[in-house]
């Protein structure tokens, strides 16, 4: 059963890219919608608290319902509520129906997100290796295609819904294409009971979608003996400030450049693509780096580098030492997330879909504040200015990074390669 657990990977890759794109195609469009619905910077900012909070109610029904049916059934439901739900924001006309298409469209995108990472959590413990990195990497993936193909619709005049559109009806028919290759949802039980079995022995004893019986599951009578409650809000709090820091470069890079640099619409987009690149790059190379140096080396020099990026565009007056400023900020902060969440997940495996919500759903929290915080900032200093607080925000992860040192467990899962 190595094939179906390669093709687990590949579909796993498939969802990530779906919501990288999907989430792009909506930051490219924030200029046009900011415009066409009459709305100020700070305005914005608010509506932007809505796709927040979306997100972050999302991700707490995502995980649950992952824990409950599955994350073979709600990764697919997921992914065709988020494309359905993109469409929503083009078609606002009315600034409260652009808070409320945020609200839905960050509800949909918060519940792919948790269940694909869940997913995303089982498959690297069948793997027995780090791929967790590589998974976020193809979601910068979708950022960097989102980038050019709205840079590219906008400079022949398409209109917001018009490219929302056509992006909405695509990831309904990936998110459903996709779900047959997802691991059943059985394979989790089997994987955090097995002492000696292959890959292709847990893929094989999972007989059907069904949930273990429960004299064999774990969470329950297991879930007391290994919690790490203290340590996984830890990690959520330092993914609330990456994520943060995330949040503030999806939806305020394009109009930094536009609105106070005056660059056209068509290179203001390269500033949230240039970040997207830099930031696949990282997370392409994140696994290596992390397996060679640790975890706490990828955060705290991530996050380091991440402060010079973004002080660096901040500051810069001209267009193309801000666009190296969003490369180095991308670069910086491409590993964090991946190991923050890696961490959450092996932290103990019968409550994994759990801790992984808990720090996801903190971290959109980060998602919700960042560009709301920066929208608000603006009332009172430059756009640009704004900036230096996220700089702020990365020199407290360089602190805090320590947290990822791994704390001695008794053996699960054993370590298994494909």
């Amino acid at each position: 059963m190595e094939k179906a657990l390669r093709v687990a990977r590949a579909v796993t890759v498939v969802y990530f890219v779906l919501n990288g794109t999907l989430l792009g195609m909506w930051v490219v469009q924030i200029p046009a919608v900011e415009e066409r619905v009459g709305i100020s910077h700070a305005t914005l900012g608010g509506f932007l608290v809505l796709l927040g909070a979306g997100a972050f109610a999302g991700m707490q029904v995502g995980g649950r319902l992952s824990d409950r049916l599955g994350t073979r059934t709600v990764v697919p439901l997921a992914g065709v509520l988020c494309s359905a739900t993109l469409v929503l924001p083009g078609l606002a006309r009315e600034p409260w129906l652009l808070g409320a298409a945020l609200l839905l469209f960050g509800f949909g995108n918060g519940t792919l997100d948790v269940s694909m990472n869940a997913h995303a959590v089982q498959v690297e413990k069948a793997y027995g290796r780090p791929v967790m990195s590589a998974f976020h990497a193809t979601f910068s993936v979708g950022g960097v295609l989102a980038a050019l193909a709205g840079a590219a619709f906008t400079r022949i005049g398409w209109t917001p819904a018009a490219i929302l559109g056509v992006a909405a009806a695509v990831g309904v028919v990936v998110a459903l294409a996709a779900a047959r290759g997802l691991l059943p949802a059985a394979t989790t039980a089997a994987t955090t009971t097995a002492t000696t079995a292959s890959p292709a022995d847990a893929l094989s004893s999972a007989p059907s979608d069904a949930p273990a019986p429960a004299e064999r599951r774990p969470d329950r009578p297991e879930r007391s003996k290994r919690p790490v409650p203290g340590r996984i809000w830890l990690l959520a709090v330092l993914a609330l400030l990456v994520m943060l820091c995330e949040g503030a470069a999806n939806d305020w890079s394009v109009l930094h450049l536009k609105t106070v640099l005056d660059a056209p619409e068509s290179t203001a987009a390269l500033a949230y693509g240039t970040y997207a690149t830099t930031m696949t790059v990282g997370r392409l190379l994140a696994d290596r780096i992390s397996g060679r140096f640790g975890p706490v080396a990828v955060l705290r020099n991530g996050a380091a580098l991440a402060a010079v990026g973004i002080t660096v565009a901040a500051l810069s007056p001209w267009i193309w030492a801000a666009l190296a400023g969003w490369a180095l900020f991308g670069l910086g902060l491409s590993g964090c997330i991946p190991q923050l969440f890696s961490a959450a997940g092996h932290a103990d495996p019968a409550a994994a879909g759990t801790n992984v919500s808990r720090v996801a759903g903190l971290g959109y929290v980060g998602m919700l504040a960042g560009p709301a915080i920066i929208g608000w900032l603006t009332h009172v200093m430059a756009l640009n200015h704004a900036f230096l607080l996220l700089s702020l925000f990365c020199v407290t992860a360089v602190v805090a990074a320590g947290v990822l040192r791994p704390v001695p467990q008794p053996p699960l899962v054993a370590e298994l390669t494909p």
